[in-house]
């Protein structure tokens, strides 16, 4: 008698297909009509301005706490806001909020869609690898193995603590014939180095240096830098004067080099997106950014944010890049192969 009850009356006991179409036919009702376009004004207004951010970034005013540096600093994160903004366009059912999505949504890939691809190939001549190992690196011993085992033809260290400098000295003995400490900065070389000299970046202690490697392809000029780190402070903003200062006599640097092929190897404290690294980033390729596998972030260590370790080139064409692993430092190492 209940089969007969469902047959009649077009129910059955799991909602049947009547039902399913019934439901469809409610949800696509409450996409219908002009309530549609009035729903979701405020989450389509908050898409406008995230993607008008992101799109006009540029022209953010550094005048005030350094503002724009500040944002480009952490612009990929700004992302994270699309599929924020998309689950509430869907539950206020507005249609004019997806179609605003659109604009950061497309800002956002123009900007960075291309790292979320691997670029790296096979081949190059030449591996570097950079890394700050942190002055309070409990166990530099280890960290120094940790970098030797990348195979790097040059290994950059920065912000090396006076006491630490025999230590990684005697731990990269065996892999690096060659090797320069100047200040906080040191360059690991297989191959013999020449004209090593500290570079200054406006600190008054030195934190930069250049030297001349001399590899089976040709000489190379590689600079090794640690610029100021930057603060975020309540009454005073993204504090980065003194890392813009060093930034600049960095690059000014850089340009009278003589070397055709050029190497940057350093902790800046800034992404390739700040434009108050303009004086050296205007003169050299990411290495990352040309033949890396996704974004690269580097720092913090325990949970990457940004990418603030960078290897640049000029003359050199970058095959490959990526992060290691973590070695006991508050940042991770970054390398790169080139081509010589």
């Amino acid at each position: 008698m209940a089969q007969a009850y469902m047959q009649e009356t077009g129910h059955d006991g799991d909602g049947g297909p009547e039902q399913a179409v019934s439901r469809a036919r409610r949800l696509m009702d409450q996409w219908r009509g002009p309530g549609v376009w009035r729903r979701g004004l405020v989450v389509a207004a908050v898409a406008a301005v995230l993607g008008l951010l992101m799109l006009l970034h540029t022209h953010l005013p550094n005048a005030v706490g350094n503002l724009g540096s500040l944002t480009e600093t952490f612009l990929p994160w700004l992302g994270l806001g699309i599929p924020v903004l998309l689950v509430l366009a869907v539950l206020r059912r507005s249609a004019t909020a997806l179609i605003a999505l659109l604009l950061p949504a497309v800002v956002w890939l123009n900007l960075f869609g291309g790292l979320l691809t691997d670029k790296s190939a096979k081949g190059g001549n030449f591996t570097v690898v950079s890394h700050n190992v942190n002055a309070e690196n409990p166990d530099p011993t280890r960290t120094a193995k940790d970098v030797a085992a990348s195979g790097a033809d040059v290994l950059a260290l920065e912000e090396l603590d006076p006491s630490a400098v025999s230590t990684y000295e005697r731990a990269l003995a065996s892999t690096y014939r060659y090797h320069s400490v100047q200040g906080t900065v040191g360059i690991w070389s297989k191959y013999p180095l020449e004209l090593v000299q500290p570079v200054d970046i406006r600190l008054g202690w030195v934190r930069a240096l250049r030297a001349t490697v001399h590899t089976p392809q040709g000489p190379v000029a590689v600079y090794v830098a640690h610029l100021p780190s930057v603060r975020v402070k309540l009454n005073a903003g993204f504090t980065a004067g003194q890392r813009d200062h060093s930034a600049e006599a960095l690059g000014q640097a850089i340009a009278r080099e003589p070397e055709k092929k050029v190497v940057l190897l350093g902790d800046l404290n800034g992404t390739m997106n700040d434009r108050s690294l303009a004086p050296i980033t205007s003169q050299l390729r990411s290495a990352q950014g040309a033949a890396g596998d996704g974004f690269g972030f580097s720092w913090p260590a325990a949970f990457p944010m940004a990418r603030i370790d960078q290897i640049m080139v000029r003359g050199m064409e970058p095959v490959s890049a990526w992060t290691l692993g973590d070695t006991g430092s508050d940042h991770l190492p970054v390398a790169a192969r080139v081509k010589i």
